[in-house]
């Protein structure tokens, strides 16, 4: 029996270079806050003027800050080939996994595991490299142009958690239910740069 693709919850990400890491691991760090099932002490962060959630898990927080590097290195190389007034994109997807029993076959009894997704979030980066040029005049247009982003910034990161804190409160149903006494029942992954439709390849798992 095919499986049936999981939900996808898309959020839009934009960030100049300075930023990028601390809006990318907030984001990450809101949707863990809301799909990471245990036992936590309630933690926050300042990400430009927002106060975000913080997961308190040191293997989370590895995986996050490994990830979020790879991201940032991989957007600053493609900058750096391309014209630097233009936008650079990546994606990161965040995907979380059910353990289930295979059916015994003909040909063999025993009944194996399988990690099926549930639920992915995909995040579309664009890092904005604005132009940089010298004279007294572009100057302080490249100072008023900094403002301008970083509001954008505030405003894109505002709606990223109002929509993942909206998202997690009407989208329960298919949440699956916890079978299992082990301390995290839902294993997860990130990806960069995800390709393909195979929601059960388990590619770049921690």
């Amino acid at each position: 029996m095919e499986q049936r693709k999981p939900p996808e919850y898309i959020i839009d990400v934009f960030s100049d270079p300075s930023s990028l890491r601390d809006v990318v691991k907030g984001i990450l760090h809101t949707i863990f806050f809301h799909r990471f099932f245990p036992s936590i002490r309630p933690s926050t962060r300042d990400v430009l003027d927002l106060t975000l959630p913080v997961v308190d898990d040191v293997e989370l927080e590895t995986l996050i800050e490994q990830r979020t590097s790879t991201l940032v290195q991989q957007l600053d190389t493609s900058s750096d080939m391309r014209a630097r007034s233009s936008g650079v994109r990546g994606l990161m997807a965040v995907q979380f996994f059910e353990k289930k029993r295979r059916k015994a076959t003909w040909f063999t009894n025993t009944k194996a595991e399988e990690e099926v997704c549930w639920e992915q979030w995909t995040l579309n980066v664009t890092l904005a490299t604005p132009r940089t040029e010298t004279g007294t005049l572009v100057c302080v247009i490249s100072g008023v142009q900094r403002a301008k982003v970083r509001k954008a910034m505030e405003a894109m990161l505002l709606k990223a958690a109002m929509k993942i804190v909206t998202t997690v409160n009407r989208e329960k149903d298919h949440i699956p239910p916890i079978t299992t006494s082990e301390a995290n029942p839902f294993p997860y992954q990130i990806l960069i740069n995800p390709r393909g439709d195979g929601w059960s390849t388990r590619m770049g798992i921690f």
